[in-house]
């Protein structure tokens, strides 16, 4: 009976420890169990992030390209404006330089007539003055003749007159 009652001890021994420690057993286990569902939660959160920053990248990529592309047309378009811009700044300046050599020469040309009138008046003027001068001195010598055949004549009447007396 001792067999027996030390089987029945042990089994009441058994029964009043078995809950505490499969009590202890159970919550360290759940932890585990807690823990192996977390851990792959993180892998796949791992692996999602991956797959994310890959296709952030190559979004990035693919909108980097888009705007190398867009930067590009719009270099070409100012290249073609910038040109067109100067193209046509050039033809202004064209124009206004014909404009100015005209004037240059329809003002170079009026000097010249201005200064053929200048010359001929200038000439007139010489020729009036020369003849002038000329008729001037005839009346001068003209004049000094007389006044010297007046005082020659003068003269020879005062010394006839001084003769005759």
């Amino acid at each position: 009976m001792q067999a027996h009652l030390s089987t029945e001890h042990l089994k009441q021994l058994i029964l009043s420890v078995l809950p505490d420690v499969l009590t202890t057993y159970f919550q360290e286990k759940e932890k585990e169990l807690y823990a192996i569902p977390l851990l792959e939660r993180l892998i796949r959160l791992e692996e999602e992030l991956k797959a994310l920053r890959l296709l952030e990248a190559e979004r990035h990529q693919a909108l980097s390209r888009e705007t190398d592309k867009r930067f590009e047309a719009l270099l070409r378009e100012m290249d073609k404006r910038f040109e067109a811009q100067q193209r046509e700044m050039i033809a202004r300046f064209e124009a206004q330089q014909r404009e100015i050599n005209d004037l240059k020469m329809l003002l170079q040309e009026r000097y010249e007539a201005l200064l053929r009138e200048m010359d001929k008046r200038f000439e007139a003027q010489q020729r009036e003055m020369i003849a002038r001068f000329e008729a001037l001195e005839k009346r001068l010598n003209f004049m000094q003749w007389l006044i010297a055949i007046g005082f020659s004549f003068l003269t020879a009447l005062l010394t006839l007159i001084n003769f005759l007396k």
